[in-house]
């Protein structure tokens, strides 16, 4: 007999919503079937076990943050300028997918070595990106420390931090809340004229 066809986007919607309110370990591929009105075994079928549905919400998400970075990077803009969007688009991402963001920051840990060493890698990405643009930041003289790396894990904690407890129900909109974070790090990291 012929399986279903599957809506994947549904169903990775329908696990991302039970992961980011249950968490992972909460949430049973039982649970998910149940809210897909679906069969475990269809499930199964097509990711594997658990972790497979997991990997594949944070390979997406990954994929768009990349995306999006990479865009930004390629632009020809003054380098403080394309840095603050870099920011900006990086917390836009995680804003707007607050929920696949909260996954990916906190069950990295629940993934087996072969989906530890695919987050890594995505994070290695990141960060060479990162570390590209405040090389260049660094080339411009736009640098108070040029201590490049300990400025890259500082700029990931004020982000991950802030990007965990985020709720667009807050007393401030994505835009508000996005703007000041990225004047907080451009404040901490960029050299300022005599007299500023």
């Amino acid at each position: 007999m012929a399986r279903p066809p599957l809506n994947k986007d549904k169903l990775l919607a329908t696990a991302t919503e039970l992961f980011s309110s249950k968490g992972y370990q909460a949430t049973s591929v039982r649970d998910i079937a149940a809210a897909m009105g679906m069969t475990v075994s269809n499930i199964y079928h097509y990711f594997g076990s658990k972790e497979g549905l997991l990997r594949a919400i944070m390979g997406h998400y990954s994929q768009v943050l990349l995306d999006q970075l990479r865009e930004v990077v390629s632009r020809d803009l003054e380098p403080l300028q394309r840095f603050r969007l870099l920011l900006s688009t990086h917390l836009t991402v995680a804003g707007t997918r607050f929920r696949e963001n909260k996954i990916f920051l906190l069950d990295d840990e629940r993934l087996s070595p072969e989906g530890r060493e695919d987050s890594r890698g995505v994070q290695r990405e990141v960060m060479a990106i990162y570390m590209g643009e405040l090389q260049n930041l660094a080339a411009a003289g736009k640098l108070r420390d040029e201590e490049l790396r300990i400025q890259a894990f500082n700029i990931f904690g004020i982000i991950n931090w802030h990007m965990r407890w985020y709720r667009p129900q807050g007393p401030l909109s994505l835009e508000e809340t996005i703007d000041k974070i990225c004047d907080f790090i451009l404040l901490g990291m960029i050299k300022r004229s005599v007299g500023e």
